[in-house]
């Protein structure tokens, strides 16, 4: 009897079983539907295009400071390293030579102006002279030749007289701009020449402050003409730098441009590009190695695309996955010359208004429909809490769903 209650248990259970995994089954056969993708719509916008480039700063004003008269060395008049003035003391050469120089054409110029006044009386007697007769014609032009002479000599020793003057004055050696002056190379005592190639000193004006950098001539044109055909506009004015220090700190204060050079060098085809500064703490000094972010201008029209949604097909032509009106995947290749940020800036290849597959496109094909949701660029990415699973394969939507059915 036991046997027979066993028996009749097991038979009800089977059916109940068979009943379940017949469902389980039919579930799992039922189709999901079309995978669901994050897309984004392309707009135009108004985007500011930047190109950084390496460059060195450079003085704005640079002068080597060397002696124009020969002699001794007697004072250094200056603190190395301080803020000069255009004009001031420097050093103070010995200038007891250059007193008696202008003491020795002070005393030919009292000779010469002497010698002129006794010419000059000859001159007018032998004019009373020879109008009478009273002497020959030659005498008279000759005195009339010595009274010429006379006065081209006194010409002459004021001109020497200055020259004088002027070495006496530069004995002392004055700061022929306004700077940061360097260290001295001389001492006191030391005896300079003039026209020595080494320099006493060097002087540079650090504020304002230039900035040289090397870009390409292609680049430069295609920039050039860009600016022609209306494609970028600045506004007017002049193109804006701005500048990334060797710690990685942005400088505080943007630069404008000033010139691109005029001649390409052959060996490297580029041209020097030359930004100016404002430097009022001396923050920049010459010589420092920087990163120049130019500022070309601004494009009214531009498309922007995610980095994350373009791939490169067999050729290493970039790509994107376009979802279309019947909701079906569509790939298009892009002409895409350059990033902004965290995406590409496309100039061919797509529309204003396309959606473009972000999230969810790896396993798609061309023709496959799809179902495009708004992309998130703030959701969490796939495996963290809260974020989608299996974002590669039609996004958290299809996991979400299987997860449902258990």
């Amino acid at each position: 009897m036991l046997i027979n209650r066993f028996a009749v248990a097991a038979v009800l259970v089977l059916p109940l079983a068979a009943c379940g995994g017949g469902k389980e089954q039919a579930q799992q056969q039922q189709p999901a539907g079309p995978p669901q993708v994050g897309v984004v719509a392309v707009k135009s916008e108004a985007v500011t295009l930047t190109t950084t480039l390496p460059g060195r700063t450079v003085a704005y004003e640079t002068s080597e400071v060397r002696p124009q008269v020969n002699g001794l060395i007697l004072a250094r008049l200056f603190t190395e390293g301080d803020q000069v003035s255009k004009g001031q003391p420097l050093y103070r050469i010995d200038p007891q030579p250059y007193v008696t120089q202008v003491a020795s054409a002070r005393a030919a110029l009292a000779r010469a102006r002497s010698a002129i006044a006794s010419t000059s009386a000859l001159q007018r007697r032998y004019g009373e002279l020879v109008k009478i007769n009273a002497i020959a014609r030659q005498d008279y032009e000759n005195s009339i030749t010595q009274a010429q002479q006379a006065r081209a000599d006194v010409a002459a020793q004021e001109a020497a007289l200055r020259s004088a003057q002027i070495d006496l004055s530069r004995t002392t050696v004055r700061a022929p701009i306004s700077g940061r002056i360097g260290r001295s190379i001389a001492t006191t005592g030391a005896l300079v020449t003039s026209g020595q190639t080494t320099a006493l000193t060097t002087i540079q004006r650090l504020d304002p402050i230039y900035v040289d950098v090397p870009q390409s001539s292609a680049d430069l044109l295609a920039l050039r003409q860009k600016i022609s055909a209306g494609d970028l506009s600045r506004g007017g004015q002049a193109a804006r730098v701005r500048l990334r220090l060797e710690d990685g700190s942005i400088y505080p204060v943007e630069g404008t441009l000033q010139f691109a050079d005029v001649s390409v060098d052959p060996a490297t085809g580029t041209q020097t590009i030359r930004a100016r500064f404002p430097n009022p703490r001396a923050l920049l000094l010459p010589g420092m190695y920087v990163r120049a972010e130019l500022i070309e201008g601004t494009q009214g029209d531009a498309l922007l695309v995610p980095q994350r949604a373009v791939q490169r097909d067999e050729k290493g032509n970039p790509t994107v996955m376009v979802v279309g009106a019947d909701n079906k995947v569509q790939m298009r290749k892009l002409t895409a010359p350059r990033t902004i940020g965290d995406n590409w800036l496309v100039t061919a290849g797509l529309k204003a208004g396309e959606k473009v597959i972000v999230e969810g496109g790896m396993m798609l094909r061309p023709g496959m429909p799809v179902k495009a949701v708004a992309w998130n660029p703030n959701a969490k990415p796939a495996g963290q809490p809260g974020g989608a699973q299996g974002s590669g394969q039609g996004g958290g939507n299809a996991a979400q769903s299987q997860q449902e059915a258990k």
